[in-house]
């Protein structure tokens, strides 16, 4: 059985702001995130963890990194661009208030219609797209580590999205069923076969010891 302990990175400026940043704009890490980050750590820390893998933007990498500097067993951490954040376009780096005036129906589409989500009207990638790279890396690793506990390190919406798609969550159900996904929150999924995924817990964060709001959860 492969267990995977999905990790999203630590708040940023963007974050903080209300601003976008897909899979080309970045931010610096908030320096509450790398306290935020040691708690993932002291969390995992009996969970053996033996291999890692996070997106290769800054705001993850560096969030993977401190993760498993403080982990014991030092575990392999590897890059991959199959989990990078999900591309928003001419949205990446501009307010939400500002893309909800600039982008109506596709800010619209976002935020209440996602099964409808496919990049249109802003140029970006879209629901599809993302989710077919993000299931084809889980699988594949499953399939390397079939009895292994695996820490991915990765951003918001790639998370959602992929996550609610291994678990069989329609999509017009990803808001209303489990809720959104807080920074340096953790949520464990488990395989037997690579194909059937079962949830074991959703957007941990009691162990941050603060409450999460509009800016630190998508």
């Amino acid at each position: 059985m492969t267990t995977f302990y999905f990790v999203r990175h630590g708040q940023t400026e963007w974050n903080l702001e209300k601003r976008f940043q897909g899979a080309h704009g970045d931010s610096p890490l908030l320096k509450s995130s790398y306290e935020d980050m040691a708690k993932v750590a002291g969390f995992l820390k009996d969970k053996k963890i033996g291999r890692a893998f996070s997106s290769p933007l800054p705001r993850a990498q560096k969030t993977a990194q401190t993760i498993v500097d403080g982990l014991p067993g030092d575990p392999k951490l590897s890059l991959h661009s199959n989990i990078v954040e999900v591309g928003l376009g001419d949205w990446e780096g501009q307010k939400k208030e500002v893309v909800a005036r600039d982008y109506p129906e596709a800010f619209d589409t976002y935020q209440n219609h996602l099964e409808n989500f496919e990049g249109q009207g802003f140029h970006g990638e879209g629901y599809t797209k993302a989710v077919a790279r993000f299931r084809r890396f889980i699988e594949q690793v499953a399939a390397d580590y079939p009895d292994e506990a695996v820490l991915v390190v990765a951003h918001g919406l790639i998370l959602t999205f992929g996550m609610t798609n291994l678990l069989g969550v329609p999509r017009d159900e990803i808001r209303s069923r489990l809720g959104g996904l807080s920074n340096t929150s953790t949520t464990t999924i488990q395989t037997d076969d690579g194909k059937h995924f079962n949830l074991l817990a959703w957007n941990q964060t009691d162990y941050l010891d603060k409450a999460q709001d509009a800016s630190t959860t998508i």
